[in-house]
This record gives structure tokens, sequence and C-alpha cells, in this order.
């Protein structure tokens, strides 16, 4: 363990997406997320921590992982949050080709297209791994998979399920199909009722998800094999991106189990 100043000011730089996409390295804040990142093999280049924070997280030390200690200023440099916990690691990007997530037979996947909210994109990862769900897809102009706030609103989600990244939702939809998944959109005016689609949700799935604005654009709401729509039984015009993902993925994931 070293003290590393002139690797914190490299490591800072990572708050820029130019930067990590060119390093393809990015920051875990937090020991949810530096655990997560320790869990796969390969992920963390190097740990930097206070001292307190090495004290309490000793069974993170010992992960063999290269560990710097740096005062409590040069720590919260590297972090966003508030509150920094003591401890960031440097991890190596995590996605994978979009043939890989879908060759493996997946019975659940859950693909993002054009979401631009890193919190959002964060927390669907999260509800996904909470489903078993087996991917995530982030599709078209989705915010950066390894944005500080997507990082830790994933809550250590993002190092337990494959994540891909396509350019083109209707490339990522055709693809889906072709590995055997029934896609179904998420869509406010779809002519199926998720209460009333089990038999539909009994089949492996590709969940498809719209911007937290506008939802999804009509062509690739068509593209999709079935529509379906989340009731609204009060006054509320719609659901929060994320709610509406949990609901859906949940719905999938008690048919498949039913």
């Amino acid at each position: 363990m070293t003290r590393g100043n002139a690797r914190v000011k490299e490591a800072r730089k990572l708050s820029r997406r130019p930067v990590r996409a060119g390093r393809r390295l990015f920051l875990a804040d937090g020991p949810n997320a530096v655990a997560g990142a320790l869990s796969v093999d390969g992920c963390v280049a190097e740990v930097f921590a206070t001292p307190a924070a090495t004290e309490q997280h000793a069974d993170l030390v010992a992960s063999g992982a290269p560990w710097t200690l740096v005062d409590e200023a040069a720590l919260a440099s590297l972090s966003d949050s508030v509150t920094p916990a003591g401890l960031v690691a440097v991890c190596h990007f995590l996605d994978v080709p979009l043939h890989a997530v879908l060759g493996g037979r997946p019975r659940l996947v859950a693909v993002c297209a054009d979401v631009r909210d890193p919190g959002n994109a964060g927390t669907v990862v999260r509800t996904a791994d909470a489903a078993g769900a087996d991917a995530v897809v982030l599709a078209g102009s989705s915010v950066d998979a390894h944005h500080p706030r997507t990082v830790r609103a994933s809550a250590g989600s993002l190092f337990h399920l494959p994540l891909a990244i396509e350019p083109d939702p209707i490339a990522a939809v055709r693809a889906a199909g072709e590995a055997g998944l029934v896609v179904l959109a998420a869509d406010g005016a779809g002519e199926l009722d998720l209460y009333d689609a089990d038999e539909v949700l009994a089949r492996p799935t590709a969940w498809l998800f719209g911007n937290e604005a506008w939802g999804l654009p009509a062509d690739l709401a068509a593209a999709a094999d079935h529509r379906i729509r989340i009731p609204i039984h009060g006054r509320a015009e719609s659901l929060n991106l994320a709610t509406a993902a949990a609901l859906c993925l949940y719905a999938s994931a008690r048919a498949h189990r039913g």
C-alpha cells in the first residue's frame, strides 16, 4: 500500500467521458461498487482508499488488488458523492458484444433505448439484476454505462450481469428476435395489458424501454412483437421509467417461475 497523488490526478481525468472511452477505464465509488468490481476477475486496475476506509474494509484489501492510500481530500476529488465513503476503484470497462449477450440462450433481457438519465439507467441495471435478468442492453444514444452516477445507481449490480452497448436500437430488437426472444415494448398505448399477458410473459423475453421524456419512437415500438401497457388506476399521467421497468421485469420473473 502506497500513497500516489500523481495517479490520483490521472484517475481524476476519468470523470470525463472521452477519457473513459479512450482508456476504457472508469471509476467505481463506494464499498458496494468496489466489492462488486473486485468480484470480477481482472476488472480492478487499482483501488484508492483513505486509511480509515482501509481499516474498515480489511476484507476488500485482502483481495490482493493494487491498493493505494490517499488522504480524504484526494479521495473526495475522485468521488461525485456528497459524502464519499473512502473507497474508489479504477476499473476496466465491462461491456460485451451484443452477440455474446444473446448467444447464451437468455431468458430475460432488458433493452434500454435512448435512456439519457444515468440514475435511471443504473436503477434499471439494479432492477434487472434483482429480477434475475440475464443481461442489459443500452441501445441508441443512451447514457454512458460507466458514468459515475450510472455506476452508483446500480449499487454494484453493474458487476453482476452482462452489459452490451448497441448504437442501433432496431438492430438490437432484430438480434433479440433472432436469438429466440419475444420482444415486448413497454408502451402506454400498448394493445396488451400487463396483467393479462401471462402467456406472452412466460416466454423468453427482451423488454424494450424507451426514453424518459418521449418513450419509444413509433417505428421502434412497431418492431417489437407486442406492446404492453401498464394499467394506470389513478390520475397519474405515466410512470417513471425505472418504476415501469421494475413492474415489467418482475412480471416476467413471476411468469417464468410460475
